[in-house]
């Protein structure tokens, strides 16, 4: 169930997480009224890394507050802003 990672990221970002680059790229979600959240993740800048594999996918979805089922609804878009703010309030990272 590996992803591309423009895609992910794409996502990500539509979504409402904010990117920071350094020595990955840093997202950090901020909720739709602007009040940034304890969900954060990151992906490599290697050229070896187009692909996200399930175990790294798999620790995203942690650090998103997320199972690994639900971060690839948020990524493949039938998990939407709302629901995924409300998930983020139910395990206390908004």
């Amino acid at each position: 169930m590996a992803r591309a990672k423009r895609d992910v990221e794409a996502s990500l970002l539509a979504k409402g997480f904010e990117q920071r680059e350094g020595d990955h790229s840093y997202f950090v979600y901020h909720a739709a009224d602007g009040k940034k959240s304890m969900a954060r993740t990151k992906t490599s800048h290697g050229t070896s890394s187009r692909e996200l594999g399930d175990e790294l996918l798999g620790m995203m979805s942690k650090q998103c507050g997320l199972t690994k089922k639900q971060f690839l609804d948020l990524v493949d878009c039938p998990l939407g802003r709302e629901e995924y703010e409300g998930i983020l309030r139910g395990v206390g990272k908004l």
